[in-house]
């Protein structure tokens, strides 16, 4: 069964097995003892810290390990602001930053802080002006990602860190996503990854803080990993995980571009294949494995578990595969399309005949889905005069775009079309409905119980 998920979790790489099979027998002591036992531990940490070190390109003492890459996020973000607390208590981040980044952004504010959120384009990329407008006097610290995990497209680092380096403000880059592919160019102050997604054992993040950063750890003190991350170090899952990272680093160049022709493939085909699809993110500055696209008339959880059923493992960001029922923050961001959202992120070693499967199955199966749904097949011509209201209440994505898309062809060009809907993703998809089918979103007001979206049509 294919599994494309490697944004999520990639598959574990055999050198990670074999790392960690081999290291269960040699790293299992108290690296701090001076005993055999804990030398021999001593030396696998170390050997494994100067490895990572290398693949981040950082220094051996400026990096730490951690639980895990959001533990990593975490610390960091709490060490540097508190570092930097004379400084200011201003935070900047982007609008699609990992969960990890936004959740300690809410704890600064909860706790007195200030964050801004810089905004980004339809690709999903900031701009270095934006993030230069965002800084003040009194901000401690941004952090932007290095490549995003929903849409693949990548950030301008360098060009950030260096309107920050001229601030005088440090920079944290979660480089999760990243990693894998190769060192984050520019002048960053602090960078997070994590294990698991460049196929190393779950559990295991880093933290690497440049010299000369002021950071000050919180919680009790700890007297392992400079007091960065408390607890005993887990060397037989670090040292699988650096093994892995430089083993995918290996083959990351040959692996890019091969898997680079594949999402290429799956982003020219789909639009070909199936009507009313929007593929989102940047179509060059990307990862050479993530393509994501939405399907309008589709419920992104029936879709998922369809094809789950045709033999695929996709991820999704629609509001209709989460537990809140609102659309992905990322999508929300970007202002694109977010029903039917579908995340294809191949792992190591995909094979073209497997991307050719899920191209051939994938029509059927989201003509299937539209078609429980009861989406419409086409418009139908208009009497004269008049305008409607479509009451979708208490109706969650796709079926307020469906009811919309059945009735337009029912008011004269010129005319209008009111949709009441009280679900979040609404406010994206029905102006995403009004750029992919030529028609005029005239805008939302207040309604009872929800907001009124009113669309005129054009043609």
């Amino acid at each position: 069964m294919p599994y494309f998920d490697a944004a999520s979790s990639a598959p574990l790489h055999p050198v990670a097995r074999q790392a960690l099979h081999a290291s269960l027998d040699e790293g299992w002591a108290d690296p701090a003892r001076l005993y055999r036992e804990g030398r021999r531990a001593r030396l696998l940490l170390d050997a494994a810290r100067e490895a990572a070190a290398d693949a981040v390109g950082c220094r051996p003492d400026e990096l730490v390990f951690t639980s895990s890459g959001t533990r990593a996020v975490h610390t960091g973000i709490a060490g540097a602001l508190a570092g930097r607390r004379r400084a200011g208590k201003h935070l900047v981040v982007s609008a699609v930053e990992h969960s990890s980044v936004l959740h300690s952004a809410e704890v600064h504010e909860a706790g007195g802080g200030t964050v801004t959120e810089v905004g980004v384009d339809r690709g999903g990329a900031v701009s270095p002006e934006a993030y230069a407008e965002a800084l003040r006097e009194d901000t401690a610290l941004a952090c932007l990602q290095s490549a995003n995990h929903e849409v693949g497209t990548e950030q301008p680092v360098a060009e950030v860190s260096e309107v920050c380096r001229a601030a005088g403000v440090p920079l944290l880059v979660d480089a999760a996503q990243s990693l894998a592919w190769g060192r984050v160019e520019g002048g960053w102050s602090l960078l997070t990854g994590s294990a698991h997604k460049w196929g190393g054992p779950a559990g295991v993040g880093l933290l690497a803080v440049r010299k000369g950063v002021r950071f000050a750890p919180l919680g009790p003190a700890d007297e392992r990993e400079s007091g960065r991350a408390a607890g005993f170090e887990n060397i037989p899952a670090i040292v699988a995980a650096v093994a892995s990272l430089r083993a995918v680093r290996a083959e990351a160049d040959a692996e890019a571009v091969r898997l680079r022709e594949l999402t290429e493939r799956i982003r020219e085909r789909v639009p070909a294949l199936v009507p009313d699809v929007e593929v989102v993110g940047d179509p060059v500055r990307r990862l050479p494995h993530v393509v994501t696209f939405s399907c309008l008339y589709v419920d992104g959880e029936t879709l998922l578990h369809e094809l789950d059923r045709a033999g695929f493992s996709v991820s999704s960001g629609s509001s209709c595969t989460s537990s809140t029922l609102t659309p992905s923050h990322v999508l929300k961001a970007m202002g694109v399309l977010s029903e039917g959202n579908v995340r294809v992120s191949l792992p190591a070693g995909t094979e073209a005949a497997e991307v050719e499967r899920f191209l051939g199955a994938l029509p059927g199966t989201v003509a299937g889905v539209r078609e429980k749904l009861g989406a419409p097949a086409g418009a139908t011509a208009g009497a004269e005069g008049g305008s409607l209201v479509v009451d979708a209440l208490g109706k969650r994505c796709p079926l307020p775009v469906i009811e919309l898309a059945k009735v337009i062809g029912d008011v004269p060009v010129g005319g209008t079309v009111t949709v009441l809907a009280d679900d979040e993703a609404a406010r994206l998809d029905i102006p995403a409905w009004c750029e992919m089918r030529g028609q005029e979103y005239a805008g939302e007001r207040p309604a009872d119980h929800g907001r009124a979206y009113v669309v005129r049509r054009r043609s």
